[in-house]
């Protein structure tokens, strides 16, 4: 066996590992899910029938059409406006020479490694006192301010990528900044975009702990906040029917990443390559 041969062999072979290990939950989930109802199972087993009344109970039961909407309405405010903003402050920190720009952007980077749970407490109160608990605000604000740091950098770093001759061409032309953004660089930077979409999109669903703090009312509840009341009400309590309710609750993101993925892992490389 010569040594290419021998390389290709590993490779395949963690290859393999791998996908066994992160493909082991979901279908061990998935599974639990389809068994029937009642039934104790312990560990990895393939269900005896296919049970998808399951799924059906977990939705009119947990009531989790309007967990999804709710999910639905914050992730579309969270992603629309953190883009929005952060493709402005990106290209402002890396095309414009502006005084003190490159201090702000080092300031700005403390919200990478600030961990919003320290000050969640306080966002609490802040939200109470302007009477925006209980609302869809509660959940949006907070979530763009604690995504802006890192888009800003996921951003900045594409536009970084992108060679200067463009917009040098572009302005000898007579183009403005507004018209070389939004004409030349955006356009560039769909990849990177569409992968910070997914990154978003993922996170901003899967908050747990900023919607159990500030939303009490059961009609505000989210997807994964409704999931968890679903799982601990001893009146749902059969472990397939809560093992479907959280499929129905994963499911919006999977089908996301499915239809983006070639985009998603194009733009996790976005700036690998520079002028």
């Amino acid at each position: 066996m010569n040594y290419k041969n021998r390389e290709k062999i590993i490779a395949h072979s963690i290859f393999l590992l791998g996908s066994i290990i992160v493909l082991y939950p979901f279908f061990s989930i998935l599974f639990l899910a389809l068994s029937e109802p009642g039934k104790r199972i312990s560990g990895f087993t393939v269900p005896s029938g296919i049970y998808f009344d399951n799924f059906i109970k977990a939705w009119t039961d947990g009531g989790f059409s309007n967990g999804l909407f709710n999910s639905f309405v914050v992730v579309i405010g969270v992603v629309s406006i953190t883009i929005f903003c952060s493709t402005l402050a990106a290209y402002a920190f890396e095309k414009l020479d502006i005084f003190g720009i490159t201090p702000l952007f080092a300031l700005l980077l403390i919200g990478l490694v600030l961990p919003y749970e320290s000050i969640v407490i306080s966002l609490y109160y802040t939200m109470k006192a302007y009477n925006l608990t209980n609302t869809y605000w509660a959940l949006i604000l907070p979530q763009i301010g604690l995504s802006i740091p890192f888009s800003i950098f996921w951003l900045r770093a594409s536009f970084k990528s992108i060679p200067i001759s463009l917009s040098e061409a572009a302005m000898i032309e007579g183009a403005g900044r507004l018209t070389i953004l939004t004409k030349i660089l955006i356009p560039q930077m769909i990849p990177a975009i569409l992968t910070l979409t997914v990154l978003l999109f993922m996170w901003t669903w899967n908050e747990f702990l900023l919607a159990l703090i500030m939303i009490q009312d059961a009609d505000m509840r989210t997807a994964p906040l409704a999931l968890s009341y679903f799982a601990g009400n001893k009146r749902y309590g059969d472990p397939a029917i809560t093992a479907a309710a959280a499929i129905w609750v994963a499911l919006p993101v999977l089908i996301m990443y499915i239809f983006l993925q070639r985009r998603f892992i194009s733009g996790m490389v976005t700036g690998a390559v520079k002028e």
